[in-house]
């Protein structure tokens, strides 16, 4: 463990103007937690960026579209609504878990972008020793949660560590790194069906491919915001090489995710509702490709958390045509 570690207040952003710093930071300023939690608690509410949701949801959309998806004609609701919670819960640790590992991971290219260069390792608010001692404990809860599912689910569940914990080192050795991200964030499509069914079936897999498409459309969304940073800081991401011409690679990737729903719907047997609502969720999904400024980082902020309305959209309409069936 170096200095750094052991005098965590030694290192902060490098080479970037404090008044930059502080008007591109994602860190809120005025929410919740900077208004009521004490001093000592904040910088670990910040590093689970637990005062941010827009993570979580991306993370536990998929595991509700599959608990959705895995239960014809939604029959058991009490039970339905129990794992739905239980995925909630674990879904906020799981993403506080992950934020921490990437966090200390990246904590040298951090302090070089100016939107991340405030996160309490990277700032040295946190030492690394810190940041691992409460990653324990966030997995530990996460353990905690996941043991109530059964045996297939815990197994299943437990494997993606594998991949949370390769995705940062990605944006080093390729440009797709959100190709790794769409793999890591919509396991849940797999687990959630899982915990109700205790197997997989083939429309959990067309979620779950249809989710990773999505997935590389937000996330290189979310990546030209740092474009120009990640550069600087050697980071390797969709957003550098795919450069101006983006937009149709969005188009390309919606397409996709939505034609993989469409298989979904059909080989699950969602009634005719589900179909209306796709096709919502597509006039959502072509909006945000081809609205987005990405010239204008805050814009594709905006955008990027606008991700919530197409999961909405998605469990609406799995929902409805689940309900509408007549089995």
């Amino acid at each position: 463990m170096n200095g750094s570690d052991t005098n965590p207040r030694s290192q902060g952003p490098a080479d970037l103007p404090e008044t930059r710093v502080r008007a591109a930071s994602d860190i809120p300023t005025a929410g919740w937690a900077a208004r009521y939690a004490p001093p000592r608690v904040l910088p670990y509410i910040r590093l689970a960026r637990f005062d941010r949701l827009i993570g979580f949801w991306t993370l536990v959309f998929p595991c509700w579209w599959s608990v959705a998806l895995a239960a014809p004609g939604l029959t058991g609701w009490d039970e339905l609504l129990a794992i739905a919670a239980l995925f909630a819960a674990g879904a906020v640790v799981m993403r506080g878990a992950g934020c921490v590992i990437n966090d200390i991971i990246d904590r040298d290219i951090d302090r070089k972008v100016a939107r991340t260069a405030l996160r309490p390792v990277a700032s040295g608010e946190i030492s690394v020793r810190a940041a691992l001692v409460f990653l324990g404990v966030l997995l530990a809860i996460g353990l905690a949660i996941l043991s109530v599912f059964n045996t297939f689910t815990i197994v299943l569940a437990a494997s993606s560590l594998a991949l949370v914990v390769a995705y940062p080192f990605m944006k080093r050795i390729t440009y797709w790194p959100q190709a790794w991200l769409g793999l890591t964030m919509t396991f849940g499509a797999l687990v959630g069906f899982a915990a109700v069914r205790g197997t997989l079936l083939p429309e959990a897999f067309l979620l779950y491919a249809g989710a990773f498409f999505w997935t590389l459309g937000y996330d290189t969304i979310y990546a030209y915001a740092d474009v120009e940073d990640d550069k600087a800081a050697g980071a390797k991401t969709l957003a550098i090489w795919l450069g101006a011409g983006a937009k149709p690679w969005f188009t390309a990737f919606y397409t996709i995710a939505v034609a993989l729903f469409a298989a979904m719907g059909v080989v699950a047997g969602l009634d005719w509702p589900f179909w209306p609502l796709l096709g919502a969720v597509y006039l959502f999904l072509l909006w945000q490709a081809w609205a987005v400024d990405l010239d204008d980082p805050a814009d594709c902020m905006r955008k990027f958390r606008a991700t919530r309305i197409f999961g909405w959209l998605l469990l609406a309409a799995i929902v409805a045509g689940q309900w509408a069936r007549p089995d």
